[in-house]
């Protein structure tokens, strides 16, 4: 899938977030990239699996009276580490929509174990289990 192409699947998700999440979104940027660094899974001590997105930045539950003047904050998406993990495009979409929705959690102060068990959760109700 060409860069364009992926960005426009990364823009809809974020269309697609409910509008009392996307209220809230400030000040924050959501970019692509190929793959992430090995220095970068190096000082995550990320050995073995695949990084899809990361959320760079302070979560709203972690800002205090004196937050401001900051870049933003920053949620990037792995392209090449989604599709190698996708088997078609329209599972390409479905990790695009999940890696953001994940990655947006963590901007409202979602740890990722909390992230994984509202997964793990979704997952189930629709299965219908």
């Amino acid at each position: 899938m060409d860069r364009p192409e992926f960005e426009i699947l990364v823009q809809n998700s974020l269309i697609k977030l409910p509008q009392k999440f996307k209220k809230k979104l400030a000040n924050i940027s959501v970019e692509v990239e190929d793959l992430p660094s090995h220095e970068l899974l190096n000082d995550m001590g990320i050995r073995s699996g695949t990084l899809l997105g990361l959320y760079q930045g302070v979560p709203l539950t972690k800002r205090g009276w004196n937050y401001g003047n900051m870049l933003p904050d920053r949620i990037v998406i792995y392209q090449r580490t989604i599709e190698s993990v996708a088997k078609s495009p329209e599972e390409i979409e479905k990790v695009v929509l999940d890696t953001v929705i994940h990655e947006i959690g963590h901007y409202f102060g979602f740890t990722d174990k909390e992230l994984r068990e509202i997964e793990i959760a979704k997952r189930k109700q629709e299965s219908g289990k």
